[in-house]
């Protein structure tokens, strides 16, 4: 079988379908072909194929233009054309391709000729519908799941008879280890998620300064920054001590923190799973993290300093993917800090975006009947 993902959000969902895979299909051998960026080999799946980083780390999406040109300037259009051979190369030696992303991952594994399962995580009529020729291409897979019901209901009036909800972002992180972080006693935890992208080293700044701003107004608050794999502590480190903020290692196996005025920010390279489990509030630039957190019904924050039409684009993609379970923040980091405040003074309202996350995202389990769909594409019952 052949994993194809379009972004670095997708990656990650590839991942852990390839987890959902070999439980359900004992013996599988699993490969996948990540059309963006550069991530390793698991013990799961093992990556395939021409790959390379590019500048805008798979944001190209409407109205783009920057990065769609610096992208092509980076060989976007020679590393197409290389995955595209690839592909076309390897018809026969798959039983099953599954695409994760949008409809041009698709597109891509069905250039194999192999019986194709297509996961949509880039659409949902909350933002967007798909479009006439998306859905001609979405015909040709044997079968499409996509983020949520109502999506689904509109591509059945529309003529795509196989195809349900099954939003695999649901359960990215349901097997990370809990962890203790020993917090005092009325302390709450908000989690920092700066993103996964080159940018994500000034969001860091960024999100640091409206934390601080909430703790100086009173919040019993310890921050907690997540460090996507891809990205360099040390450039964070850097970073954040251009803001003023001392750094220090952990003592006796503690994560490392950083420190400015009283307030306390632990620096974090594992997964988020088992800070979910503990967290107030997420504080987040993130893509397919903040969507992860809104799922485990964990109110949302975002700020709105948008540098270009691109990423203003996508946040507002975001928000209106999440709907009230997420809170824009203004850019300006005093008035970010106090709004950032309120919310976490107002248990009720964290509780309800939390519950409309849940309602928005959908229910876990999706990795599992995608893995069990896929059984039965090959045949096994």
């Amino acid at each position: 079988m052949l994993l194809v993902s379009n972004g670095n959000g997708e990656v990650a969902i590839a991942q852990r379908l390839a987890v959902a895979l070999h439980e359900r299909i004992p013996g599988l051998t699993l490969d996948h072909l990540p059309l963006v960026g550069e991530p390793q080999s698991t013990p799961e799946a093992a990556v395939v194929g021409p790959r390379a980083a590019l500048p805008s780390g798979g944001l190209i999406a409407m109205f783009n233009l920057r990065n769609i040109y610096n992208d092509i300037a980076g060989g976007l259009l020679g590393l197409t054309i290389r995955q595209f051979r690839f592909l076309r190369a390897a018809r026969g030696t798959y039983d099953l391709a599954i695409a994760v992303g949008d409809t041009f991952a698709l597109f891509a594994a069905l250039q194999m000729r192999a019986r194709t399962i297509f996961v949509g995580t880039a659409k949902s009529v909350n933002v967007a519908r798909y479009g006439p020729m998306e859905l001609r291409v979405m015909r040709a897979a044997e079968f499409v799941f996509v983020r949520d019901r109502a999506t689904a209901a509109d591509c059945r009036a529309r003529g795509l008879a196989a195809v349900d909800a099954a939003n695999a972002i649901v359960d990215l992180h349901d097997r990370d280890t809990i962890v203790d972080l020993h917090l005092a006693a009325g302390e709450e935890l908000v989690l920092l998620l700066p993103g996964s992208r080159a940018g994500a080293y000034e969001e860091a700044s960024v999100l640091a300064a409206t934390f601080a701003g909430a703790r100086a107004r009173g919040a019993q608050i310890v921050g907690a920054l997540s460090v996507a794999p891809r990205l360099d502590a040390s450039q964070f480190i850097a970073r954040l001590a251009a803001d003023g903020w001392r750094y220090s290692e952990g003592a006796s196996g503690a994560p490392p923190f950083f420190e400015r005025e009283g307030a306390r920010i632990l620096l974090w390279r594992g997964g988020i799973g088992g800070l979910l489990a503990h967290a107030a509030l997420v504080l987040g630039q993130a893509g397919t993290a903040n969507e992860a957190a809104a799922a485990a019904g964990i109110a949302v924050a975002a700020i709105d300093d948008g540098r270009t039409r691109a990423e203003r684009w996508y946040r507002m993609r975001q928000r209106a993917l999440l709907g009230d379970a997420m809170l824009m923040l203004p850019s300006d980091a005093d008035a970010a800090g106090e709004r950032l405040a309120a919310l976490l003074a107002d248990m009720e309202r964290r509780k309800a975006m939390g519950e409309i996350g849940r309602e928005r995202m959908g229910e876990p389990g999706a990795a599992r009947r995608i893995a069990e769909r896929a059984a039965r594409c090959l045949g096994l019952q």
